[in-house]
């Protein structure tokens, strides 16, 4: 979040809500609530999330920049004992 004014104050949100939009609710109809808050968690959960490619992050899906951020991550060493 930027501060009032700025060019980027909700531009990551809006993005996000945008390809929501696109990629799901634009696309079917529910019958009840209960079966779009449904569709809504398992779109996130199961693709935007885990496999879904982001430019943001060099056009990686979060779980595989994730293993090589952890890859490139220095280990900490215990000296306690």
């Amino acid at each position: 979040m930027g501060t009032i004014g700025d060019a980027y104050d909700n531009a990551m949100a809006e993005s996000f809500f945008a390809t929501l939009q696109v990629e799901l609710l634009d696309r079917q109809r529910w019958e009840t609530r209960a079966e779009l808050a449904s569709a809504i968690f398992s779109y996130i959960e199961g693709f935007y999330n885990p496999t879904r490619r982001h430019s943001s992050i060099e056009y990686l899906s979060p779980v595989t920049f994730g293993a090589l951020h952890a890859a490139d991550a220095p280990v900490a060493v215990d000296t306690a004992a």
